[in-house]
């Protein structure tokens, strides 16, 4: 299970222990609860010369969720886990209204105003908001953990491997695309594109068979864009039919495997495109920094038959995973980007038109929406985030609440937390 993070009244980390320790910190009064997620005890008193063994932070990063992981390579043990989920997708939306927005407001004020977009140079190293906070999402969290615990060393998943470009460095153009492995990659291609999934029946966890949408006798082509993964029974029977003959009656599965068919695979580009510039971030942090490859991460998590999850991909990252893992009980964290609001003043209908303006004031009497509070009411005891008005009236739940009830748990972070309730 997940142990309990700790720091002495210099908040200098300590080794976490477990949470059947931690409770009796807090019923003795040695200690008090110094953060909520991750939960975190802070000692009243001062522990000189502490005895603290070195952990490791591991990360498989995702286009939507990265695994995070901290192992104790000494003890083999899995000592934290969670999974971060991104807010990319909610980002370039953001942006895109954005931009609706102020073409409209140009259109009616300036319409006749020169385009300047070809002003503007893009730096070295760009990249878009949506992927860029994936970064800043995962170094915010090692630096948090970092204060938290000794960590001395980290490992993150970098790329997939690729024997035959290891077997020959200088492979280039036709050799590379049609050598030994390409249907190797292929493969891994369409099961990353097809989620693991029989595209016809939505069967998982059975071997499944690369499938020619259109037929290849009648007229089909091995390009990627009319491939897909089907289970063997399905495989059969579809044989060589044409898809719209063989899913005529599923008029709702063939619009969707033949609209998924066209789409790239977005999330892996999104990994590539970051891959490196974290791998440069955290470079920066000073910590040492190992990097493995997805089939190493495969490897390493089949050979010690562990479930495939975000967190535990993570704690099979990179050379130095232990021989044993333990990771029994393991509960882990599940972290969910926010943001921190939003700039926008003036709020618009669906016509770009003003409705609303904003407050600029982002607290009132000393809390923030978003806070997690826990209010003891005559009418009884509520406990959640809380949506701040500019009234002694905060919205918690399906009611308001007066703020002299409530005592605030847990500032708000840009982030919303849940604990899974099955490892």
């Amino acid at each position: 299970m997940s142990k309990v993070f700790i720091v002495d009244t210099n908040r200098k980390p300590l080794n976490p222990v477990h949470p059947g320790y931690a409770r009796l910190l807090l019923k003795q009064g040695k200690a008090a609860v110094y953060r909520r997620y991750p939960f975190t005890l802070i000692l009243k008193r001062e522990v000189e010369q502490p005895h603290v063994q070195p952990l490791r932070i591991k990360l498989d990063p995702g286009s939507k969720t990265t695994g995070i992981a901290i192992v104790n390579d000494a003890s083999r043990e899995v000592v934290f886990a969670a999974e971060l989920t991104h807010r990319g997708q909610v980002i370039k939306a953001s942006l895109d209204d954005r931009r609706s927005v102020r073409r409209s407001r140009r259109q009616r004020k300036t319409r006749y105003r020169k385009a300047r977009w070809q002003n503007r140079r893009i730096k070295k190293g760009w990249l878009p908001p949506s992927l860029r906070s994936r970064i800043e999402n995962i170094l915010t969290w090692v630096r948090r953990l970092a204060l938290l615990c000794s960590v001395t060393a980290l490992s993150m998943e970098l790329v997939r491997f690729d024997m035959q470009l290891m077997e020959n460095p200088n492979i280039s153009g036709v050799e590379y695309q049609q050598g030994t492995l390409m249907g190797y990659e292929v493969r891994e291609y369409l099961l990353e594109k097809w989620e693991r999934r029989c595209a016809y029946c939505g069967a998982t966890d059975v071997p499944l068979q690369i499938e020619h949408i259109h037929p290849r006798t009648k007229g089909g082509t091995n390009r990627i864009s009319n491939l897909t993964l089907a289970c063997e029974r399905c495989n059969q029977e579809k044989g060589a039919q044409d898809i719209t003959d063989f899913l005529k009656k599923k008029p709702d599965v063939l619009a969707r495997i033949l609209k998924q068919a066209r789409q790239p695979l977005k999330d892996a580009a999104a990994v590539n495109t970051t891959r490196w510039a974290l791998l440069d971030r955290l470079k920066a942090t000073g910590l040492p920094v190992e990097t493995g490859s997805g089939g190493l991460t495969k490897f390493n998590r089949s050979q010690r038959k562990i479930p495939k999850t975000h967190w535990s991909d993570a704690a099979c990252v990179g050379k130095s995973t232990p021989e044993v893992l333990k990771m029994k009980g393991m509960i882990p964290l599940l972290i969910k980007a926010t943001g921190h609001g939003r700039r926008q003043m003036c709020v618009t209908d669906a016509y770009g038109f003003p409705k609303q303006h904003k407050q600029r004031q982002g607290s009132f009497q000393g809390y923030r929406t978003g806070d997690m509070v826990k209010a003891i009411t005559p009418k009884g005891t509520f406990q959640g985030r809380i949506a701040i008005r500019y009234r002694p009236s905060f919205r918690l739940g399906k009611g308001d609440i007066h703020p002299k009830y409530m005592r605030r748990l847990h500032r708000v972070d840009g982030y919303e937390y849940a604990q899974e309730r099955s490892a």
